[in-house]
């Protein structure tokens, strides 16, 4: 046999049995997460992401709220999605904010305006892909607050 009229009909065949395998492995694999054998646990998609090491995490997988914080929002009538805006699109004070330390023990002091018009400085302290609201400020007005 003479290679070289073989050879490209050959390097034809090995081309087309290479795409079949690699469609077929594609195939295969879509099917597999359609049955339901390969699964991810996702708690919100916007938010899958890696442990915040640094910084402010404005995305967090799971936010909690310290008892004095829920008493504060209570009587300051300030809801979780206003929080959540404030994280996601306030301003950080600096001044206000502590940032010496252990990453699990910073807190970031975060002020913005609410939908209803209050200048709020929210405090959050972020660990890792978790949020807690230590407490939260309304700066415009001076609320009686029963909170121990």
């Amino acid at each position: 046999m003479n290679f070289k009229k073989i050879g490209p009909l050959l390097l034809l065949v090995v081309l087309a049995i290479l795409v079949f395998t690699v469609k077929n492995c594609q195939q295969s694999n879509k099917s597999q997460i359609k049955k339901g054998v390969k699964t991810e646990v996702v708690t919100d998609t916007n938010t899958l992401q890696e442990p915040v090491s640094r910084g402010l995490n404005r995305h967090p997988l799971t936010m909690h709220y310290s008892k004095h914080a829920k008493c504060r929002m209570d009587c300051r009538h300030i809801d979780e999605a206003e929080i959540k805006d404030i994280l996601e699109h306030g301003t950080i004070n600096y001044r206000k904010s502590e940032l010496q330390g252990e990453p699990c023990r910073k807190k970031y002091a975060v002020e913005g305006l609410s939908k209803d018009g209050q200048k709020l400085r929210i405090i959050f302290a972020p660990c890792g892909n978790e949020m807690t609201v230590v407490t939260c400020i309304d700066l415009g007005v001076e609320w009686t607050c029963d909170c121990k």
